[in-house]
């Protein structure tokens, strides 16, 4: 490993990937401009460092921005090496990963400058859906470095150091950073829907070999499994009881109890992530009513619907799983679609795109519901009438409308209240029971909930040589 790799860029790059697997390329390159008395900067690697190495034997490409070089700002040459970064991972089918720490654009190359952005942006969206693409946050990541994490699949961000904005805090109408810092890693989490992960530079590092291990190389990658060790017909005896917080749920049923939850912080509503089954890699949709904590203290609850954050961050995920071809597996426990004036601006738009997502990913799509599945809410959660390949219920699953006593007073608004009464019990045998929808074949089988992670294995097994044709044409628009 060469000198340049001893400052803290390079620092984060032995932490991140396997010892002593690194290669540096481009250590010579320095900046070409002599305006503004630039020849006068000493620019080692123009403010980054870029090469390969591997994580758990698989290869990934690394850039790292030096912010003792310049603030690591990207001038025209900085922009280069990170471009023919991704010209050899899209060669060579790899994931590039970058560590940015930049105080955004060098002023003193200009129209250099602004030129290179847009190659790095053209670079990114060319790779979307070929490579996987993730940004860790450790320093600065503002103005036009900022559309960098949005092109990337997964960002995380430093809980303390950590900045990301197009706009600073103080240059927001009415705002400054002490009244509302809308770059810090807390806002960006819980409100923007890019970061998938806050914590410290070790643990985010860590968090980032993980998922790498999780992910298939390539959109072409058929290869991605490793030997199971967990029992494949292994009873969730407590498996009922984790039905408000899927988070929980899902790891009960995956292999080892291990859940890599995405965008944990932002619309808590919905559970994104990634898991894994017979030592496959599946991609994890699941409504949420519920957060315990580590200790098993509930700190938050829902109401049971589907917001249009949730709505759209599901969707997103979906798209990913679709374009690296990764299985889905869904939990649907939802009573409909959640009704705020906040909410509502984005709602048929964010549901929209999620039913599309569902409906256009042709990879082997699962779904259990494990509670209640009321109206439409039911049906964007990748119901069987969207292209799920398999829906099973547990045994108290309710699949309908609405709720019964709901549905009885719509229908016999003046009747008393032992007519109500019966007619939400006949309501409820007709059409909500679970009985009511397997025998229409919208639930291929009822299962008990402690056999779910053996029903669901066996399903993507049989599911594994899936092929399934659409429509030619360029892409989808909604």
């Amino acid at each position: 490993m060469s000198n340049a790799t001893q400052s803290l860029a390079g620092t984060r790059i032995t932490s991140l990937l396997d010892a002593n697997s690194f290669v540096e390329i481009g250590q010579g390159v320095t900046a070409r401009s002599t305006d503004f008395n630039m020849t006068a900067n000493k620019a080692p690697s123009d403010g980054v460092i870029t090469g390969y190495g591997v994580i758990d034997d698989k290869l990934v490409y690394v850039y790292s921005q030096d912010a003792s070089v310049l603030n690591g700002t990207v001038g025209e040459m900085h922009a280069k090496k990170i471009t023919r970064l991704y010209d050899l991972a899209m060669k060579t089918g790899a994931p590039v990963i970058g560590l940015v720490d930049c105080a955004g654009i060098r002023l003193q190359e200009a129209t250099d400058a602004l030129e290179a952005f847009g190659q790095i942006y053209l670079k990114q969206t060319l790779a979307s859906g070929v490579i996987p693409q993730i940004t860790a946050i450790f320093g600065t990541c503002g103005g036009g470095m900022a559309v960098i994490p949005s092109l990337t699949d997964f960002t995380f961000m430093e809980s303390k150091k950590g900045k990301m904005f197009v706009n600073t805090p103080n240059a927001l109408e009415g705002n400054n950073t002490d009244k509302c810092d809308t770059a810090a890693a807390d806002f960006q989490s819980k409100e923007t829907g890019v970061i998938d992960g806050v914590d410290t530079e070790d643990e985010i590092l860590g968090q980032i070999r993980s998922l790498v291990s999780l992910l298939p190389s390539n959109n072409e990658d058929t290869d991605n499994y490793t030997e199971c060790t967990d029992d494949l017909n292994r009873v969730c005896a407590d498996l009922a009881n984790c039905a408000g917080d899927t988070a929980i749920a899902l790891s009960q049923i995956a292999d080892n109890g291990e859940f890599f939850e995405t965008k944990a912080d932002y619309a808590k509503d919905m559970v994104t992530g990634f898991i894994r089954l017979n030592g496959a890699t599946v991609g994890a949709v699941a409504n949420r009513s519920e957060v315990y904590d580590a200790e098993g203290k509930k700190v938050e609850t829902f109401d049971g619907s589907i917001s249009a954050r949730g709505a759209r961050k599901a969707a997103d995920f979906v798209k990913f799983c679709d374009a690296f071809d990764i299985p889905v597996l869904t939990l649907t426990n939802a009573t409909g679609f959640m009704a705020t004036l906040c909410s509502e601006k984005m709602m048929a738009k964010s549901v929209g795109e999620l039913v599309a997502a569902f409906a256009d990913a042709t990879v082997p799509k699962v779904n259990v519901i494990i509670g209640k599945a009321y109206g439409t809410a039911y049906v964007a959660m990748n119901s069987k009438s969207i292209g799920a390949d398999l829906v099973y219920a547990w045994d108290n699953a309710e699949i309908g409308m609405m709720d019964a006593s709901l549905a009885a007073k719509i229908m016999y608004a003046d009747a008393d209240a032992a007519e109500l009464n019966e007619k939400a019990a006949q309501y409820r045998e007709l059409q909500n029971g679970v009985a009511s929808a397997a025998a229409r074949g919208y639930v291929d089988t009822v299962i008990s909930p402690a056999d779910t992670r053996k029903y669901v294995i066996g399903a993507f097994e049989m599911l594994f040589t899936k092929r399934e044709d659409r429509p030619s044409k360029k892409h989808g628009t909604v």
